[in-house]
């Protein structure tokens, strides 16, 4: 049986049900209810009877789905690893802005 896929843009308001991200990620509901409890996701309302996440955290389980096979890492392994991956980014980020201050050498 042949599915039809769309393609679609992936903004930050896209919104995806938890349902919706296992199938997209390969990882079970429950591995994402662990991702959440670890903080490395966030839903939208977590206090919702059905969560949903951001286009942003879609990015970040699949990360954390490549990391998880890629390492055989658990949970929790993961969830740390997601964590310094951002924290990393958000450095060079920092950098390349106080870079983009400093006056130019000739």
């Amino acid at each position: 049986m042949e599915h039809e896929r769309e393609a679609a843009w992936l903004t930050e308001e896209c919104e995806f049900s938890l349902t919706e991200v296992a199938e997209i990620s390969g990882l079970t509901e429950s591995e994402l209810r662990e991702l959440v409890e670890y903080g490395t996701i966030a839903p939208v309302d977590p206090a919702a009877a059905q969560w949903s996440f951001t286009g942003r955290s879609l990015v970040t389980v699949r990360a954390a789905c490549r990391l998880r096979a890629d390492f055989e890492l658990e949970a929790h392994g993961t969830a740390l690893m997601i964590s310094l991956l951002e924290r990393i980014q958000e450095l060079q980020s920092e950098i390349e802005s106080l870079r983009a201050k400093m006056p130019r050498r000739l």
